[in-house]
């Protein structure tokens, strides 16, 4: 598949394509240098100082904030249909727009199959199609898996999409919904992962337990969004995340969780990353900075604009913040939007029936800034930490470092002057979505992309916008990460995966405690036995203690001898009887 050369207007060319970023701290996930970066060709060119540079280079003073690599966004949903009638607000160039104007310089949408019998390969394709002339900025794609059986056609489907023409490396598996896949399935669709070389994402909800709770709580007549958040319910996400980590690890492969919405799922995935299993996990801005409550807002608009799969926890934001504090050992690898938005008129599809609204929230543009407020203003994680969370390990997980992710001679253009004071408030009116409404409304944030440079292009200029529609490439992901592929086998020599039999002779074989086999217990008969019969007897008179010694037939014979009782019964008054 061959991509089309794309023009770049005049205006976008000769000095845009020569930057020195000057005076600034580069921060890289391993550390922060002050020196200065030279932008050519889309590429960097030169790190250091007193760098010797050609003429009609544009110049950016940097002095006081921080160089970063432009963010990696690796969960979107922009141009999601929804039940055949509708499609999610932001489409790829209202979305990457506004990704780009929050730091975000590469994303990656998920395509989802119509149903079972579109193939895996169209999908991709009308996927691609609606991208190809609306993204401002890079982007790759993974694939979601139908529901049901996986059959060899589908498998064969995931294996050319890992090739170079398609460059897939991550299927989504759903636990809940239409596509929700059973036990079975899932262990061969993670199996088969292992085998291409593929990363297996899963959404951690059990669509058991969930199905079961939206039926009761709407015969109690509950059907408000407050029901969403009682039947997508804490327990369905742990549950689904306990039994998806380990069926992934029983057959060896790497599986990425996510979104994690509660400390339940985040303390398994925790304790599984503490024994070795080859495990990442991400989280949402909406998780970290809200409070949860919002699904019982009397406005029922307010309340459907915060539904999300898994919701948003009540009160487990500064506990989930403080894993995500932790780093990828301990805690989450990567934040990631999982941006999805409908307007309120779309929401209103669900006003009678909470499982019809479609789900999703906003989380693209201001993704970085809400980190960069919660986590690093507040002191509680450093720039290099919030590097790695937002670029670097993302970037890893689906093969792009270090060209992205990184700032380092060599590394793709994708590059953030990042501002620590600068302050602004996220609010519906000012954002450059499309959705009308925000979940962040109102929040305050310290620290914001003040100039950010995509393909080494200014796409955002002191605040203000310069994108172009189409000007975004796909990105092809090649299959088998190095960051996730060396821990796959580095862990299965640790465990020496693979197992071998106990060599045994015939003289260990022979059974010495041997015995004859006793047979089974004859099963208990199903109707009682019948009672004895009261006119039927076992009594033999025969066997009465009273029956003589002697042989009946002498009693006639004349020779028998007589025998004299001395002392009779009654004395000798009764006569001569005796």
């Amino acid at each position: 598949m061959v991509t089309p050369v794309k023009k770049v207007p005049i205006h976008l060319q000769s000095a845009q394509c020569r930057l020195l970023i000057k005076n600034g701290k580069v921060v890289n996930e391993d550390g922060i240098e002050q020196v200065d970066v030279y932008i050519e060709d889309a590429r960097i060119k030169q790190m250091g100082n007193h760098l010797i540079i050609p003429g009609g280079t544009r110049v950016i003073d940097a002095a006081g904030k921080f160089i970063l690599p432009g963010g990696v966004d690796a969960n979107v949903h922009f141009q999601k249909p929804f039940a055949g009638v509708t499609e999610s607000v932001d489409n790829f160039y209202r979305g990457t727009r506004a990704a780009l104007i929050g730091g975000t310089t590469t994303i990656i949408d998920c395509v989802i199959p119509d149903d079972s019998e579109e193939s895996l390969i169209d999908a991709f394709n009308k996927w691609k199609g609606w991208a190809e002339d609306k993204v401002c900025c890079d982007y790759a794609l993974r694939v979601a898996l139908p529901g049901g059986e996986l059959t060899e056609s589908k498998k064969q489907e995931m294996e050319t999409l890992t090739g170079e023409e398609f460059g897939v490396n991550t299927f989504h598996l759903a636990m809940s919904g239409k596509a929700k896949m059973s036990d079975l399935d899932l262990i061969e669709a993670f199996q088969h992962c292992r085998t291409i070389g593929a990363l297996a994402q899963v959404h951690p909800e059990s669509g058991e337990l969930i199905a079961r709770e939206e039926r009761s709580l709407l015969a109690r007549g509950i059907t408000g969004p407050e029901g969403f958040a009682m039947a997508h319910s804490e327990l369905a996400e742990e549950e689904a995340t306990m039994r998806a980590t380990t069926l992934a690890n029983q057959v060896g492969c790497p599986i990425y969780v996510g979104p994690v919405m509660s400390l339940l799922a985040a303390e398994i995935i925790q304790r599984k990353k503490r024994r070795g299993q080859v495990l990442f996990a991400e989280t949402t801005p909406g998780a970290l900075a809200s409070t949860g409550e919002d699904y019982w807002n009397q406005c029922w608009r307010h309340a459907a604009g915060f539904v999300c799969a898994p919701p948003i926890r009540r009160g487990q934001h500064e506990a989930l913040l403080q894993f995500a504090c932790q780093g990828e050992n301990d805690g989450f690898d990567c934040i990631a939007s999982d941006h999805c938005t409908f307007n309120g008129k779309q929401k209103a599809f669900g006003k009678d029936d909470f499982t019809k609204i479609p789900t999703g929230v906003n989380g693209a543009e201001s993704r970085m800034s809400v980190l960069w407020e919660k986590a690093v203003h507040s002191g509680k994680m450093d720039p290099t930490l919030f590097v790695a969370l937002t670029s670097s390990i993302p970037a890893k997980l689906f093969n792009l470092y270090p060209s992205k992710g990184r700032i380092e001679v060599g590394a793709d253009a994708d590059v953030l002057i990042w501002d620590p004071e600068s302050t602004y408030v996220i609010s519906a009116k000012d954002h450059q979505l499309k959705v009308d409404f925000n979940i962040l409304e109102g929040m305050i944030c310290h620290g914001k992309a003040d100039t950010v440079i995509s393909q080494g292009r200014v796409s955002v200029d002191d605040g203000q916008i310069r994108v172009m529609q189409g000007a975004g490439r796909f990105l092809p992901l090649p299959p088998f990460a190095k960051h996730v592929y060396d821990k796959v086998t580095a862990k299965e020599e640790a465990d020496n995966h693979f197992p071998t039999g106990v060599a045994r002779t015939e003289t260990d074989m022979a059974i010495m405690n041997g015995g004859d086999i006793p047979p089974p217990t004859p099963p208990k008969q199903d109707q009682a036995e019948p009672a004895p019969s009261q006119q039927q007897t076992t009594f033999d008179l025969r066997s009465h203690p009273d029956v003589p010694d002697f042989d009946s037939s002498a009693r006639s014979s004349p020779q028998r001898s007589s025998v004299r009782v001395r002392a009779p019964p009654g004395g000798k008054s009764c006569g001569g009887f005796w």
